[in-house]
């Protein structure tokens, strides 16, 4: 098919005003697979229009569940629920639907489900939510590409060390411990907020679990009979809003972010104001505005509350164009650089080593045809063309869609010269 959805972005003399971010992608797709525990009818509040949730929603509708959609808003009732296995079709076209696995063992003590796919920012390895699982009892084994889950003596609570602080293993194990008996400590635990704000869906539903948030969890298993439904609003998105606020110091603002916990963005706003940016916070807002040249900073992912990897390209970018060398070091996904590549295409100077990559400030961006190679370079790849000389044209906007509600939408009330546009690259 020749005809492609784009987005244009033009240059923009700045980005000002107000935004009100979305409620956070990444905690509201677990919600929804939380709410099997419940086995009665959730309502879950604060969700955002992406396409993501629409995935996420039919992987819970194929599994007998109903879901009915406000604005923002889900109800849904997990008691139809009979099936425990997701459909290759769907799990394939996004990785967070590995999140079913949890609960779906928890309440049926079994569990089939296709394995995942999603971005190609890096292999993003399972095995670490199967280490917990297996801690609680339950035996996996591969069977025509999907991963098939039993629990042959029941699921029982284990003591779990992570590797590392994964936030879809310590999400999987959590959930299925909460109706496992006994009492289950995960160590090394992602702190993550969106953790904390599964955890507190959990205890609503009538879990016990205490210290979400921090590196160690305890989790006092209930029968799964106790579990109940809920009403649960979902915390705001700290990536999105990062993204904005991202804009907000590349182009000068005064922006504001609404409906966020600043200390969710604790690193990320200490290094924008290492560049050059005044940033300031309230209670649930970031405004961020800048007058002086973007200066160089080192930056490094690290697990929460480190900096942010899903915030890594929107800051890689303010580096291409700040005074001086930065090192941008990737510690959490092997291919999340691809970016530079695209963003090199508009004149940037990034050198990549290994998972270092040498960022040398420009002076300006050159508007040019880039694609969107994961969710969040795409969001980044629009803001660069925001701020080169001339038109980029940003292609495989799909990614975007996946976790940004009516971005252009945001853009453009903030001043943003961008629009979305169909073009038949045939005729070109």
């Amino acid at each position: 098919m020749a005809q492609e959805e784009v987005i244009i972005a033009r240059e923009t003399a700045n980005l000002s005003g107000m935004v009100r971010v979305s409620g956070a992608k990444n905690s509201a797709l677990k919600l929804i697979a939380a709410a099997i525990l419940g086995q009665g009818k959730s309502t879950l509040r604060n969700i955002p229009a992406i396409s993501d949730i629409d995935i996420m929603c039919e992987v819970l509708e194929r599994l007998g569940a109903t879901v009915e959609r406000g604005e923002h808003e889900l109800i849904i009732d997990t008691a139809p629920v009979e099936s425990f296995e997701t459909p290759y079709e769907l799990v394939t076209k996004m990785r967070a639907s590995i999140s079913v696995l949890g609960p779906l063992v928890g309440r049926f003590g079994q569990a089939r489900v296709a394995m995942p796919g999603g971005c190609q920012i890096g292999a993003r390895n399972i095995d670490m939510h199967l280490v917990g699982m297996q801690e609680l009892g339950v035996e996996f084994s591969v069977d025509h590409g999907n991963l098939v889950a039993t629990t042959p003596n029941g699921l029982h609570a284990g003591t779990i060390l992570l590797d590392f602080p994964s936030v879809g293993a310590t999400e999987t194990t959590m959930m299925a411990a909460c109706v496992a008996q006994g009492t289950t400590t995960i160590d090394n635990a992602a702190r993550e907020p969106e953790i904390e704000d599964l955890a507190n869906m959990l205890n609503a539903m009538g879990a016990h679990i205490e210290g979400a948030g921090s590196s160690t969890i305890v989790i006092e298993g209930v029968p799964l009979d106790q579990m109940h439904p809920c009403d649960h609003v979902t915390v705001g998105d700290r990536i999105e809003a990062g993204t904005f606020l991202g804009g907000g110091v590349l182009l000068g603002g005064p922006l504001t972010v609404e409906g966020i916990d600043p200390s969710y963005l604790r690193m990320a706003l200490t290094k924008l104001s290492a560049m050059g940016a005044d940033v300031q916070v309230g209670d649930d807002f970031v405004t961020v505005s800048r007058t002086l040249p973007l200066q160089a900073t080192d930056i490094q992912t690290l697990p929460h509350p480190g900096f942010p990897t899903d915030l890594q390209a929107q800051f890689m970018l303010l580096a291409a164009l700040a005074n001086g060398s930065s090192i941008v070091t990737e510690n959490v996904f092997e291919n999340r650089f691809m970016f530079a590549a695209e963003i090199c295409r508009m004149g940037a100077d990034v050198l990549i080593d290994e998972h270092h990559a040498v960022v040398t400030g420009v002076d300006r961006l050159q508007g040019a045809p880039v694609e969107s190679t994961d969710l969040r370079a795409g969001a980044a790849l629009v803001l660069a063309g925001l701020a080169a000389e001339g038109e980029t044209i940003v292609r495989h906007i799909q990614h975007i869609d996946r976790g940004y509600e009516d971005y252009v939408g945001k853009l453009v009330s903030l001043g943003a010269c961008v629009e979305r546009a169909t073009i038949d690259f045939a005729a070109l």
